[in-house]
């Protein structure tokens, strides 16, 4: 068989390889589309309404998070994935969620205006929460798509809803100048992905039902993944919580801008674990077989050279992409995206490892490494925020991912996942890059240390 045939096969091998491509190819689409209108936003715009913005994201993630019963996991990997009564359950379970939403947000948004000093908030949050009643009605075979790594048809439609938002956001902004462009344009993106994905995703429509057996397992299994959620919501977000409430918002919008190029390895390593990883470990589990244990190692290996290479580009040259790009408001966002990529490079060497729990059904041990991870990164950050302002938490971020590591091992160990070998090359390639970026940007990265917090 030519390499061209086992390509276009129907093995887990072939039909992750191709869900790869496609992952990839929307995932450049995308950040070329939002690094353009990145770059026109903040010239139509003002770097407090990227601040404002930024907290609004950090409340919806957190009541998404918050309720999270994790039906795309459960769909994943149950055995009744494809059965539409079970589909159905799920799809009322996750509608049903998002109408409870929008009704917490709106209940909210007034202590949270109060809580950061920004009446604007009352508005904002009830307007931008419509995002999460919308997203509720996503049909089902968006998930039993990358259930079965047939992404083709799921990535187009991914990439017109991407498009269609930005070009939304870019006009509203030029015609309002006012963060209710931000706030619009996010309520419209998600109304076209939705009707996008129920008119051309082939398949039967969810419908409302409620089927017992169904919700049992859908509820047994999300309890954990639930919790997970809640712990994942402090690890990724603790940044701009405990940032924003200590630091002025015009320099909150700055860190946001840093965020912004230095978080592009970590949402390719996201994306591509969650849509790939648990059906490749459900169908090759690595404690089967010497012979899976070897493809997992071959494929961790792919998307680690990937990652580690792509946040290398950030990492040596996030000060000048900020200087080329930017006005000289945004300036001190070079060094923050210089340093967070260097922070992020201990995640993204375990990032193939976390769905191997989830892949297997144990969202219990699953919750246990989220818990420790979010127990470290809100420590770290505050520590950092206390003794050094700024650079203090970004340091603080570094830590945070490192000091997990040993209950990612852990976890690995128990699905047979870990692969040291694979760990000490990825941490020397680590550890000389990012010594590298620092001493290359040593200059702006100590300004920003003496700015303080």
């Amino acid at each position: 068989m030519s390499a061209m045939d086992a390509f276009r096969s129907g093995s887990v091998t072939a039909r992750a390889m191709r869900s790869s491509l496609f992952t990839l190819g929307s995932f450049g689409f995308g950040q070329v589309v939002r690094l353009g209108s990145n770059l026109i936003l903040t010239r139509l715009l003002f770097p407090e309404a990227f601040g404002l913005m930024a907290l609004v994201m950090v409340f919806l993630m957190g009541l998404g998070q918050f309720s999270d019963v994790g039906v795309t996991p459960a769909i994943m990997q149950s055995k009744r994935g494809d059965d539409q009564d079970f589909l159905d359950t799920a799809w009322t379970i996750q509608v049903a969620r998002g109408i409870g939403l929008w009704l917490v947000a709106c209940g909210l948004a007034w202590p949270m205006a109060w809580v950061y000093d920004q009446p604007l908030l009352t508005y904002v949050l009830p307007v931008s929460a419509l995002t999460l009643l919308i997203t509720g009605f996503r049909p089902t075979r968006m998930i039993t798509a990358n259930r079965h790594l047939l992404m083709g048809r799921v990535t187009v439609l991914d990439m017109a809803t991407q498009l269609a938002g930005v070009a939304v956001a870019v006009a509203l902004a030029w015609w309002w100048g006012s963060v209710w462009a931000l706030v619009i344009s996010g309520v419209i993106g998600a109304l076209i992905e939705v009707v996008l994905n129920w008119r051309y995703l082939p398949g039967p429509a969810n419908r409302l039902r409620w089927e017992g057996t169904a919700a049992r397992e859908l509820i047994s299994f999300g309890k954990w993944v639930f919790l997970a959620t809640v712990c994942g919501f402090f690890f990724t977000q603790a940044d701009k919580m405990l940032i924003g409430k200590f630091i002025a918002l015009d320099a909150f919008g700055v860190y946001n801008i840093g965020f912004f190029w230095a978080s592009f390895p970590l949402m390719l390593g996201n994306l591509l674990t969650h849509k790939i990883l648990i059906p490749v470990y459900r169908e090759t589990p690595p404690t089967e077989s010497r012979e899976n244990f070897l493809k997992l190692r071959k494929m961790r290996f792919a998307v680690s050279i990937g990652l580690i290479g792509f946040v290398g580009i950030f990492a040596l040259m996030g000060v000048w992409l900020v200087q080329t790009l930017y006005d000289a408001r945004y300036a001190a966002a070079g060094a923050v995206a210089v340093v967070l990529a260097c922070a992020q490079i201990p995640m993204l060497i375990v990032m193939t490892y976390d769905q191997a729990a989830l892949a297997a059904g144990d969202s219990r041990r699953y919750f246990y490494l989220a818990l420790a991870r979010a127990v470290l990164m809100v420590g770290c950050i505050l520590i950092g925020l206390q003794a050094a302002g700024l650079i203090g938490a970004l340091v603080g971020q570094a830590a945070a991912f490192t000091l997990a590591y040993p209950v990612v091992v852990w976890l690995a160990r128990r699905m047979g996942a870990w692969d040291a070998l694979h760990d000490v090359v990825f941490a020397c390639a680590g550890l000389f890059l990012a010594g590298l970026a620092i001493w290359l940007n040593w200059g702006p990265i100590l300004h920003l240390s003496q700015q303080g917090g």
